[in-house]
């Protein structure tokens, strides 16, 4: 069947894996959005040819409005975080794709789902810093909130009986480990940038491949799954599986476990995401079990890698918790990729500001803002 797409981040890593699968499903891009790479966006103008367009960078807006003056059926520019939310809004699209790196992605996913769109979710922080505000929104307004996260697209293939949520009772929630699986703190100590981007087993963008490193992305996906699912964090396990074969599983009240399998490429998770509930062929190779020699399975450790342990204080401490832990990572590693921190700072800092206040009790939205606000000025104060 075919659909009309709206992506958010369409230059990032998983903007242009999803429109490998929008090519090859031949589904309608109605809008895109980007930050500041204004070349490639306007390569995927010419191929896709949206009615609308989003750069977030004002220079780069301008920069694109320029290139695309006097061109017949060129799309509208529009630009910044106003922009951004604008077009996750706009009538049209069957769907809104939100891969937008970070807490800039969490007011599109609210424009999104308060206009009625289904939102497929690969914007983890907007569950993260906002989780009560988006799932009470998806509940107001009746749509569907698809996963597009490799484990919680597992977990979520995983419970499509309809009887299979009602008897779960626990998640197992895969990691890889990262590149630095195993080495103790003296080991991560002198680890640069170019030894944190090295992931064994994903390709994925700066800033998700520094997070895998740190195992902050599984501390926040474990807040997203929270959100996701309605299960208290003690009944999330994170279990780490070297080969990203096994990407999540779930266990029910019988102790039947079931989990998904699948090479680790994030166009599957992307595509069941804009095909759900169907399913269609992908471009993406078949798990060649004649070449598969071992599954293996191993702890987190979080004595290590304190960024997960302050993820589960954070959701432990509820309310802003969770935002205040994700503005000082992102902070964080932004000075680590400049060079400017070392690696294990990043777990200092964050862990750091989620000791620094209790963080409970309801939130509105300038809340979340101003949390994160404080939370990147906790990080510039204490490096």
């Amino acid at each position: 069947m075919s659909k009309k797409i709206t992506l958010l981040g369409s230059t990032g890593s998983i903007g242009t894996q999803s429109l490998d699968v929008v090519r090859m499903q031949g589904y309608e891009v109605f809008g895109l959005s980007a930050n500041t790479q204004v070349d490639m966006v306007l390569q995927q103008i010419a191929e896709f040819h949206p009615k609308y367009v989003c750069m977030a960078n004002e220079a780069a807006a301008d920069r694109l409005a320029a290139a695309l003056a006097g061109q017949t059926g060129a799309p509208r520019v529009l630009r910044g975080a106003q922009g951004l939310r604008e077009l996750a809004a706009m009538q049209g699209p069957d769907v809104v794709l939100n891969s937008v790196v970070g807490i800039a992605g969490l007011g599109a996913s609210l424009a999104a789902i308060e206009s009625g769109h289904d939102l497929a979710l690969a914007n983890k922080e907007s569950l993260v810093t906002g989780g009560k505000l988006v799932t009470d929104a998806v509940a107001a307004h009746g749509v569907k909130l698809l996963p597009v996260d490799s484990e919680h697209s597992a977990i979520f293939q995983c419970l499509q009986d309809a009887h299979s949520a009602k008897s779960l009772t626990k998640i197992l929630l895969t990691a890889s480990g990262g590149p630095f699986f195993g080495m103790t703190t003296e080991q991560l100590r002198g680890k640069t940038r170019a030894d944190a981007l090295k992931h064994p087993n994903w390709n994925m963008g700066a800033k998700i491949t520094i997070d895998s490193a740190t195992l902050m992305n599984k501390g926040l996906e474990l807040i997203e799954a929270v959100w996701l699912f309605d299960l208290p964090p003690e009944k999330i396990q994170i279990v780490v599986q070297r080969q990203s074969i096994i990407h999540s599983a779930v266990q029910f009240c019988d102790n039947s476990i079931i989990a998904q399998m699948g090479v680790p490429d994030m166009r599957i998770p992307i595509q069941y995401a804009l095909t759900w509930p169907n399913r269609a062929p992908s471009p993406v190779p078949e798990l060649d079990f004649t070449m598969l020699k071992q599954i293996t399975f191993d702890v987190a450790d979080e004595d290590t890698f304190r960024c997960l342990a302050a993820c589960k204080k954070a959701i432990g401490k509820g309310g802003l918790g969770p935002c205040a832990a994700n503005g000082a990572n992102e902070e964080a590693v932004a000075l680590f990729l400049q060079d400017k921190i070392g690696f294990l700072d990043i777990g200092r800092l964050v862990e750091g500001v989620v000791d620094s206040d209790s963080f409970g009790g309801s939130y509105t939205l300038n809340d979340v803002y101003e949390c994160d606000r404080m939370a990147r000025e906790y990080v510039r104060s204490h490096l």
